[in-house]
Order: C-alpha cells, then structure tokens, then sequence
C-alpha cells in the first residue's frame, strides 16, 4: 500500500502541476498548435464526467469518486498481496481519480488540456489523470482475461 501511496501521490502532484501551469498560461476556451490539424495543447473546463456527460453534476460526481477509491480500496488493495502490476494498475487508477477530484473539489469543474484530432474527428479533450485512469482500467481488463485463460488451463 505504502508504495501504491507514493506512486499516486506523484500522479497527482505532476496532474496538479500541469494543470497549473495550462490554466494560468493559456487562456481559456483557446489552444496552442502542437501539430497543425492533429495535436493541440488547449484550456477547457470540463464540469461533467467523461464527454461532459453529467455536466453540473458536481457533488454527485465528487460522491462517485470518493465511493470509487473506497470500494478500490476495500476490495483490491487492504489486506491483499499486491504485486508490481497491481501496484501500477492502482496508483494510476487512485492518481487519475484524485487528481480530477481535487479539480472538482477546488474549482467545481476539471480542467482539461489534450486535444486531438484524428481523421478530421475532434475528440473529447481529456488530461493526464484521464490517461492514467484509462490506461489502469485497460491493464485490469487484460490482467482479469490472462487469470481467465490460466484458470481455464488448469481445469484441462
């Protein structure tokens, strides 16, 4: 646990810090051009969840959060042996959750900053704790499909 503790605590450091550093140098609703027509470095606010769904949602969003670490917690990391795996998949997943969440304790909104356009579609623009939360949930996915298939094999 004490590593997973550090290891997010460096998320959400790092996630604050650039967070930081677009807000206050970018002025809002704008964008600089990192790769014409692909990458953009931009300044939104974002008071829903993903794609802006639940926008306005503030306290019920914050609630989901702070549920979500708990049950994290609870069921995956007390009392359980914790390999390196688990360690990255967890840190990222609580990184990702509290950076967005100190956002919307603070400010009321998340601030998001990454914007791609990939074939002429605009995407949602998303931030560093949104990868870390995207990337932990895509290791959970693939390490539950190996237990699967290792579970199955030694039934045979």
């Amino acid at each position: 646990m004490k590593r997973i503790s550090i290891f997010s605590v460096i998320i959400i450091f790092v996630d604050q810090i650039i967070k930081y550093l677009i807000s206050h140098n970018i002025k809002l609703n704008s964008h600089i051009c990192i790769f014409k027509k692909i990458f953009y470095i931009a300044h939104v606010r974002n008071d829903g969840a993903a794609w802006s769904i639940m926008s306005g949602d503030k306290w019920l969003l914050i609630l989901i959060a702070l549920i979500a670490i708990v049950i994290i917690y609870k069921t995956f990391i007390e009392n359980k042996k914790i390999d390196k795996m688990d360690t990255l998949i967890y840190s990222l997943l609580l990184g990702g959750i509290i950076g967005n969440l100190v956002d919307r304790i603070i400010y009321g909104y998340v601030i998001d900053y990454l914007e791609f356009i990939i074939f002429k579609y605009r995407y949602p623009i998303f931030n560093l704790a949104d990868i870390c939360i995207v990337i932990a949930v895509i290791f959970i996915i693939i390490k539950s499909i190996r237990e699967e298939v290792c579970k199955r094999k030694t039934k045979e």
